[in-house]
């Protein structure tokens, strides 16, 4: 039985540079695909003697969007494993790529921007049901790579994939994350002359926050909500679940914080990936 992923989202998210990542992970992608085909693309794989295992579907908005979850729900009827990638970004970094290209956004309106409003509201609907949600607004292409790749490139599992990532406000809040936990309330390194120009990857930096009596309190509040939290999202058949944690700068508390978190739910039985956003700024 074939993996169907649905990719789709705001035009000027990176879908086409999506579509390429997922022909180079070896999935079979079809681009620019109506909804309504979604049923006969699976039925023809399914008779094809060595239908290909992973198919990577790329929807993007058109006349005919409204027909795009009634089509999911059929495929997923049929019993195949069909998961909704979801990409975005802000609003004025997809005006600049919309003037950068010179293109015509495919929502008729009153300009880029009005055509960019009008196609939030018409994809609410989606990005609810979305299993994953990928914010491109600060990703280059490399990056974008990585993150499908973290999220994508293993062979499927029956596990949820988990992913931990470290942040610092005043770079702002990522959006594409499930839980947020804030670490801003411990000492910060940042004044400590010695620690400053470090990260929460040096040795002395991860020393300082883990000696902190708030630290341990914090982390085995955070383990009781791990057991709470990843059985009832495994029951729930979430795919993906990332979180997220910050501090002011993101280059010590929040490090630190993140790779303590990723060793929690590793003891709890699943393997996640960590990224620093902000650690190098």
């Amino acid at each position: 039985m074939s993996e169907y992923l649905i990719v789709t989202g705001l035009s000027g998210a990176g879908g086409s540079t999506a579509a390429t990542i997922f022909e180079d992970l070896g999935w079979f992608v079809i681009n620019n695909l109506p909804p309504a085909l979604i049923a006969d693309v699976a039925r023809l794989a399914t008779k094809r003697g060595e239908h290909p295992e992973k198919v990577a579907l790329v929807v993007w908005t058109s006349p005919f969007l409204e027909e795009l979850l009634p089509a999911i729900d059929q495929l997923a009827a049929t019993g195949a494993t069909a998961r909704i990638l979801f990409l975005e970004a802000s609003d004025e970094v997809l005006i600049r790529r919309y003037e950068d290209k010179r293109r015509r956004h495919p929502v008729a309106a009153d300009g880029v921007a009005d055509s960019i409003e009008r196609e939030r509201h018409l994809l609410e609907p989606v990005k609810a049901r979305a299993d994953v949600v990928v914010d491109t607004t600060e990703l280059n292409v490399h990056q974008l790579r990585d993150r499908l790749t973290s999220l994508f490139a293993s062979d499927h599992e029956a596990t949820m994939q988990t992913s931990v990532l470290s942040f610092g406000y005043k770079h702002g809040i990522p959006l594409d994350v499930d839980n947020v936990f804030d670490c801003r309330f411990l000492p910060n390194p940042h004044w400590v002359d010695e620690l400053r120009p470090l990260t929460g990857l040096d040795a002395a930096v991860r020393d300082y926050v883990l000696a902190q009596p708030e630290t341990g309190a914090f982390l085995d509040q955070i383990g009781h909500l791990l057991d709470l939290l990843l059985p009832a999202y495994a029951k729930e058949g979430k795919s993906y679940l990332t979180f997220a944690v910050g501090c002011t700068g993101g280059r010590h508390r929040s490090v630190v914080l993140a790779q303590e978190l990723a060793r929690l739910i590793e003891e709890r039985g699943l393997a996640p990936t960590v990224k620093h956003r902000d650690v190098d700024r």
